[in-house]
């Protein structure tokens, strides 16, 4: 068995296009349930020892290393936040 990718090329007239995503928090609406941290299929999030919310929560933030370039744009971690405090923004968008 090969572990190659197969690649299905584009029909004519059809582009193929790379979406860029920014990440927004709203810190002091987070309540540290760590379910955005917890489900980004990207593993791109962690919880801010660094920092505490007036709740006294540690909200998330991106991992060291980590950008919004690795964002899937899933959408997941704004629709499981019980608290509406993190959500996606389409930037840009970059045709190859």
């Amino acid at each position: 068995m090969t572990n190659k990718k197969s690649q299905i090329p584009f029909p004519a007239g059809i582009q193929k296009v790379e979406v860029q995503w920014e990440i927004f928090l709203i810190p002091d609406r987070c309540k540290g349930c760590k379910l955005c941290v917890a489900f980004c299929p990207r593993d791109i999030l962690e919880e801010n020892l660094e920092v505490l919310n007036v709740k006294g929560y540690h909200p998330p933030r991106l991992k060291p290393g980590e950008s919004t370039e690795h964002c899937a744009g899933c959408e997941f971690c704004q629709l499981i936040c019980p608290e509406f405090a993190i959500f996606i923004q389409e930037t840009k968008e970059l045709t190859k």
